[in-house]
């Protein structure tokens, strides 16, 4: 991560910025609690547009919001993200029951469909806000995410690629991103979605 001088970090705001509630594609409130025996987990994997997309659309995610997590600046706005400045990276909160789909294959999704090797980018979108992560939420999950890194790390060496890049950790705060941010390409289906693998496949788990 970008070290800043603390003068130069947005200072935030002690009250969330307002935000929807309701998912537009699975009707189903993005804020908590969630139903019992759901887990999160929370990924980077560039502009969280195309991103929240493609976790909506898996069987056993239970709902998805864009947001923002793993800076120091607290209620950030997109605007003060888009700095670089606050250390966050655009990230989407996927909440999903694990009978209906495995950790192991939302961290296959996670891996294969963005470049995890590019550090503060992610192809034309340049800045720590773009960076790839995995921010768990319980123990087994910090474990399944490491070992599903080394696994990949491993495919991708074979295919001649460069080190991942991914930042792994528990997660300490989730920010919502603004009201339009949710569901973006749901409201813009004609938007601007970046995701690109690397075109290297791994079975995970």
């Amino acid at each position: 991560m970008t070290l800043f001088m603390k003068s130069q970090v947005p200072e935030g705001r002690n009250t969330p910025i307002e935000t929807s509630d309701l998912h537009t594609i699975t009707g189903n409130s993005i804020h908590p609690p969630f139903p019992e025996g759901h887990e999160e987990i929370v990924f980077g994997m560039g502009c969280f547009w195309g991103v929240e997309r493609l976790f909506w659309q898996q069987p056993g995610v239970f709902v998805t919001a864009a947001g923002y997590a793993g800076g120091s600046t607290p209620n950030p706005t997109y605007k003060e993200t888009c700095t670089g400045l606050t250390g966050h990276t655009e990230v989407v909160r996927v909440v999903y029951d694990p009978r209906k789909v495995t950790l192991d294959a939302l961290l296959q999704i996670f891996w294969e469909q963005h470049d995890p090797t590019q550090g503060n980018r992610q192809g034309n979108d340049i800045g720590s806000q773009y960076r790839s992560a995995i921010f768990t939420t319980a123990d087994h999950q910090l474990a399944a995410a490491k070992q599903s890194a080394e696994a990949f790390q491993q495919a991708l060496h074979r295919a001649g690629k460069e080190a991942i890049t991914t930042e792994i950790k528990p997660l300490d705060v989730f920010y919502y991103a603004e009201a339009y941010h949710q569901q973006y390409l749901d409201k813009n289906p004609g938007g601007y979605c970046g995701l690109k693998g690397t075109g290297v496949t791994c079975a995970i788990g």
